[in-house]
């Protein structure tokens, strides 16, 4: 499996603590170590080989700073700020096709790092065998009207990792849904119902597919921007002119929206201790989990005086 970790973004809403210079995945907001660093470690079951970062070009000295591990050919440089879907297909093109790839956010937080590797393990062996795009969710806890949902469906089957080869012994079972369709940020009162219905889940993002099959919808459904990446996977001079002429859409709008459902699988993490550090409000409850009550007031402080 290739790990595909999105590091472009400016975390603007974060302002002035994240910045355009230095956004918030590169900063060490809870812990001693950078959201970005924290993400790499997450997939550290792989081998440094295996994982490749998509960045804005202004960002590639940050990356190879906190994570110089990491082969430099490994390091997907965006010239432009395009949005997710671009940015995944370039980062697609770019990877054997015959391969599966996950795609992880950098600045999102994970606290419990073996149910992700868990899960990201039975996504990449559900993408072998049925050819499905899948998405790692969580469970919603609250009416979040910041977030985007799916809607779940029935359960299809379990898959069992196998924890160590040598024994064979099967693991804990990862359970797979069915996925219905996906829900843009709801106002508070249709979130408070997805919440009661326990039919809904946060949409973290956390997708694991083939590189062929996700190539192929982009075909499908952005075939402009198909052609260009494309392009730029042949002719590599192109790319600086290509990659901003590329629609800037998310992935979700782009193709997952698109897509028949029965194309996708949902895979449920049961304990994640998933937040997107999206907003100030969801740092700091991130840090009064922790106890930094220190850095709280240093961040409020900061933000009271921008």
């Amino acid at each position: 499996m290739k790990a595909v970790i999105l590091a472009g973004g400016h975390g603007t809403r974060l302002y002035p603590l994240s910045t355009k210079e230095k956004p918030k995945q590169f900063l060490n907001l809870i812990g001693d170590k950078t959201l970005f660093q924290q993400t790499v470690e997450r997939v550290s079951f792989l081998k440094p080989e295996d994982i490749f970062v998509a960045t804005n070009q202004e960002f590639v000295h940050l990356v190879r700073e906190q994570a110089p591990f990491i082969p430099a050919t490994n390091i997907f440089e965006e010239p432009a700020m395009r949005n997710t879907a671009t940015c995944i297909g370039f980062a697609a093109m770019q990877l054997p096709p015959n391969e599966v790839m996950c795609v992880i956010y950098a600045d999102h937080l994970v606290h419990n790092t073996e149910e992700f590797a868990r899960c990201l393990r039975a996504a990449e062996t559900l993408a072998k065998e049925e050819n499905t795009l899948n998405i790692i969710e969580v469970r919603a806890e609250s009416p979040n009207t910041k977030l985007g949902y799916v809607q779940i469906g029935k359960k299809l089957r379990e898959i069992r990792e196998i924890t160590d080869p040598s024994t064979d012994q099967p693991g804990q079972p990862v359970e797979i849904y069915e996925f219905k369709k996906f829900k843009e940020k709801p106002d508070l009162e249709t979130a408070e119902k997805y919440l009661a219905s326990g039919d809904y889940l946060w949409n973290t993002g956390f997708y694991v597919w083939q590189i062929e099959t996700i190539l192929e919808k982009y075909r499908l459904h952005m075939p402009d921007t198909y052609a260009r990446l494309m392009k730029m996977r042949d002719d590599p001079s192109t790319i600086a002119t290509e990659y901003s002429l590329c629609e800037s859409i998310s992935i979700d709008y782009a193709i997952m929206e698109k897509v028949h459902p029965d194309e996708v699988r949902i895979i449920p993490a049961t304990n994640l201790g998933w937040s997107d550090i999206g907003t100030w409000e969801s740092l700091f409850e991130e840090l009064e989990k922790v106890g930094d009550f220190e850095r709280i007031e240093k961040f409020k402080k900061m933000r009271e005086e921008a």
